[in-house]
């Protein structure tokens, strides 16, 4: 004589190993996204994220090769170009022979280009500020060194 097997109800399903909510790239996404969305509606002007931080770093540093600008902005040759490319065409920067190695380009911000990221700071500001406001101002130091550290 067989033996029944009567299937089981009501069973819950292991949990699996790996849930996507949970996973750092995930989140640091969703965070990214936001920031984009806030980024897009407040900086005020036509600009991306990456050409926004290309004209910030030529403030900070002044004129740079192309390649270090890139290293400095986290971009890789391919990207900084094309930032670089679209900025010179919209007139806000422009390169010129580096003095010391004439093999070598310097990219530096024009007139517009200076008044642009001044006229872009304080959105620039108000959109971090925004980015990070449901943190208290504890949470946001923590953060901001939590990720300085996996940099």
């Amino acid at each position: 004589m067989g033996r029944s097997v009567s299937p089981k109800r009501n069973v819950k399903p292991a949990r699996p190993s790996y849930i996507l909510d949970e996973q750092i790239g995930f989140i640091l996404r969703q965070v990214w996204q936001r920031h984009a969305t806030i980024f897009a509606r407040e900086i005020g002007i036509n600009l991306t994220p990456t050409q926004w931080a290309a004209l910030a770093k030529l403030t900070e540093t002044g004129p740079c090769s192309q390649n270090l600008l890139g290293r400095l902005t986290a971009m890789d040759v391919a990207t900084i170009k094309g930032v670089i490319d679209r900025l010179t065409a919209r007139g806000l920067t422009e390169t010129s022979p580096d003095p010391e190695d004439g093999r070598r380009l310097l990219v530096s911000l024009t007139r517009a280009g200076q008044q642009l990221a001044e006229k872009a700071a304080p959105n620039a500001l108000a959109i971090t500020r925004e980015t990070l406001a449901p943190l208290d101002a504890k949470e946001r130091e923590t953060l901001i060194a939590l990720l300085d550290k996996l940099r």
